[in-house]
């Protein structure tokens, strides 16, 4: 109950970290993709001193056939999935974008239940198309979301991102560790498409760097200890964040707000009560 407790815990505050992300980029005047290299670049050196701090690079040595591994949570988590997104925004629109990056829950349920064996209760489908619901209302209020080419671009960045969960979930390293790699082999990555665009640095660079760190940590301590499926349940009102922060800085509250919000609440809560479950013979 306790691992069930904690894991939960650190959910929720990825959810928060994580809506606080859209703000950060939103700002930054910079080449998208030399902002996320040198962003997944800060973070990386934040978390190697995390890692060099706690003596996490023992268990790099005594596991150095993790790294394959690790590489593969680089190249989809953030090298594809940011590419994927950056492009596809542009293709599309700024609703679609944040409307269609939700279905990750949804790709969470599929590939926890085909590559994890995790159970996935009804329960816990109806309370995040509740979530999803919300986000709906809060995001595209009387409008219609017209697929494009842009738009199928979005639909695989969550299927990148949890990808990349499915693999970090297996690693036998701490989330520190975890993220440290991550986010090194996605600068790497990153870094030859950078510079040929043109590499350019500000401000917001440290601030996104400082919310990837934190968030990878919290989120890879979750999801040691609940199911995929469940923490990312958890997390998916986090764009409904930035839009609370948004309503703090003079922003109108619309009723669809306040419905969003209370949909948004409700699934959260109840997604938090239904317990982390691995598959037995004959459950589908």
């Amino acid at each position: 109950m306790r691992r069930e407790a904690l894991g939960t815990a650190l959910a929720l505050s990825g959810m928060v970290i994580y809506g606080l992300e859209p703000v950060v980029i939103k700002s930054n005047p910079t080449s998208p993709i030399s902002f996320a290299a040198l962003s997944a670049l800060v973070a990386s050196l934040i978390l190697w001193t995390a890692v060099g701090w706690s003596g996490g690079l023992d268990e790099i040595r005594e596991n150095p056939s993790g790294i394959k591994s690790a590489f593969l949570v680089g190249f989809f988590g953030t090298a594809l999935a940011y590419l994927a997104y950056s492009f596809g925004a542009r293709m599309s629109t700024a609703i679609n974008a944040a409307l269609i990056t939700r279905s990750e829950v949804l790709w969470s349920f599929l590939l926890s239940w085909l590559l994890l064996g995790e159970r996935i209760t009804k329960r816990l489908v109806a309370y995040s198309l509740v979530i999803l619901t919300g986000l709906v209302l809060i995001m595209v209020p009387g409008h219609s979301v017209e697929l494009r080419l842009g738009d199928l671009l979005l639909l695989l960045v969550p299927l990148f991102w949890q990808l990349g969960h499915v693999i970090a979930k297996r690693l036998p390293y701490s989330p520190q560790t975890i993220a440290a790699l991550r986010n090194t082999f996605g600068f790497l990555l990153l870094l030859p498409l950078a510079a040929a665009s043109g590499l350019e640095f500000s401000g917001f660079v440290i601030a996104e760097g400082l919310v990837i760190a934190a968030g990878q940590l919290v989120w890879y301590g979750s999801i040691k200890r609940i199911n995929l499926s469940k923490a990312t349940a958890i997390i998916t009102p986090a764009p409904a964040v930035a839009i609370g922060v948004s309503v703090l800085l003079g922003e109108t509250l619309t009723f669809y707000h306040v419905v969003g919000f209370a949909l948004i609440t409700a699934g959260t809560l109840g997604a938090i009560k239904v317990k982390s479950a691995i598959k037995t013979e004959g459950t589908p």
